[in-house]
């Protein structure tokens, strides 16, 4: 790759792990957050719930704004929120204030994450080159939620707020970069197009109000969870048939007869229902039931981030061998042990004996995130990669939310007796939750094998 490439890549997938380590570190900084605004719990759930809404609600219209606005143009404008409002969130007073920020802040995710994929999917050539770039980009991403949690442990013994301010600082300096190095696009050619509204306003509010069902579900009672469900397949209902009869729909239906696209996003959707799931739980074990400190906790997760290394080294020569679909199914496979492996932590469990599962996370997302993402992108036209990318990272966020919801609502469940050891039974329990998700994964990845493998050259395992 040349120069600019590089420079591009590294701007594009410094913006993916910016969004990555502002959902890990949020969730480690909770604790704090609630002592010194004093919110209660309800309250501090809806400082996750409000970026979760905005993120994995308008997601889909972000993907489509940037097809239809200019992907440079919509990545700069969301990178620019992103950026004032997770100031805004560092400088809240109140929960209100917080809770605000956090919503634009994920809605600005929501338009900037799928842009900024997209100026990676047309902008390298598909075959070798896309897919080394794409693996650059899949192992800075996951890095940023494995090492978000150490990060996050670090700047909150300091002050939370440290949380909000961080994204900022990184913020701008991509902003920066990103008006150098990413080149102008000519204007999208909107020929005989219009803004499908109508489809913008029903998917999204389809989607928003199934994740707040979702993401509520561990909180609320079944028949307010079963109403809001029901109420999401009627706007969903309402959208397929808006976009039936539009002219230049938000979303082609047709982009759903690709196979490998819908493995692609249901595989992605259970990757991370079970690594936020996974992930709940170790923070809950080693802090609440060992009494490790934020900072213990968070740098004992820190192998976990092999992943940073690993994923623009290893990856591309096993791919390079194997292909695509192989090393996927190799990553949701280490997933699944990583997660049965951690069944077996005791309460008095050495740091030794849970260091095997730690690594298996970091294998999983070294194996799983770069190829997952090649495979969602791969064969779609280029004017519907923004619209590839939101349906992806929709889907990751609706299994983050739904993996958190599952593992709440087992662990409450399990751990109601008040026995003795119903705390770690608590966590027992609810640890089948993401390994299901995990052993489902590696299910539906086993049918990725009979597609036909993408070839690399060379220069996919070169520098």
């Amino acid at each position: 790759m040349k120069a600019r490439e590089w420079g591009v890549l590294l701007v594009l997938s410094g913006a993916i792990f910016l969004e990555g380590i502002d959902i890990a570190m949020l969730n480690i900084a909770l604790p704090s957050i609630r002592d010194d605004l004093g919110l209660s719990t309800g309250s501090l759930q809806w400082v996750v719930s409000a970026y979760v809404l905005g993120y994995g609600g308008f997601m889909l219209l972000g993907g489509r704004a940037a097809d239809i606005l200019g992907r440079r143009r919509v990545f700069l404008a969301a990178l620019l929120v992103f950026l004032l409002f997770s100031g805004l969130g560092g400088l809240a007073e109140d929960g209100a204030v917080l809770v605000a920020a956090r919503f634009v802040t994920g809605l600005a995710a929501a338009f900037m994450t799928p842009a900024g994929l997209s100026i990676i999917t047309t902008g390298f050539e598909e075959g070798p080159k896309r897919d080394r770039a794409l693996m650059i980009y899949g192992a800075i991403g996951a890095g940023g939620f494995t090492l978000g949690m150490v990060i996050g442990g670090l700047l909150t013994a300091l002050d939370w707020r440290w949380v909000f301010f961080m994204p900022v600082g990184l913020s701008l300096v991509l902003l920066v970069a990103a008006v150098v190095l990413i080149p102008r696009q000519a204007p999208p050619d909107r020929t005989g197009q219009r803004f499908d509204l109508l489809g913008g306003l029903t998917v999204t509010a389809a989607v928003v109000v199934l994740v707040l069902g979702v993401e509520r579900a561990a909180h609320v009672g079944i028949g307010w969870t079963a109403g809001t469900v029901a109420l999401s397949a009627v706007l969903l209902a309402v959208f397929v048939a808006v976009e039936r009869r539009h002219a230049a729909p938000l979303v082609r239906l047709g982009i759903f007869k690709s196979g490998s696209l819908l493995r692609a996003n249901v595989i992605g959707m259970l990757f991370m229902a079970g690594f936020f799931g996974f992930q709940f739980l170790a923070v809950l074990y080693l802090q609440e039931l060992r009494g490790w400190t934020t900072i213990e906790a968070s740098l004992a997760m820190l192998v976990m981030g092999i992943d940073v290394a690993l994923a623009p080294t290893l990856t591309p020569k096993l791919v390079r061998r194997f292909g695509n679909a192989p090393v996927l199914l190799a990553g949701l496979a280490s997933a699944a042990i990583a997660f049965a492996l951690f069944l077996t932590a005791g309460h008095d469990s050495t740091y030794w004996e849970l260091l095997p599962s730690l690594v298996f996370v970091g294998l999983a997302f070294t194996l799983a995130y770069g190829p997952m993402t090649i495979i969602a992108t791969n064969g779609i036209p280029e004017e519907e990669q923004g619209l590839a990318g939101g349906l992806l990272y929709t889907s990751f966020q609706f299994g983050a939310a739904l993996g958190l919801a599952g593992v709440a609502a087992v662990n409450v469940a399990a751990t109601a007796s008040g026995e003795p050891g119903a705390l770690l039974d608590g966590y027992r329990a609810a640890l089948l939750v993401p390994l299901a998700a995990a052993v489902v994964a590696v299910a539906v990845g086993v049918f990725n094998l009979g597609r036909k493998r993408v070839a690399a050259e060379p220069e996919l395992v070169s520098a």
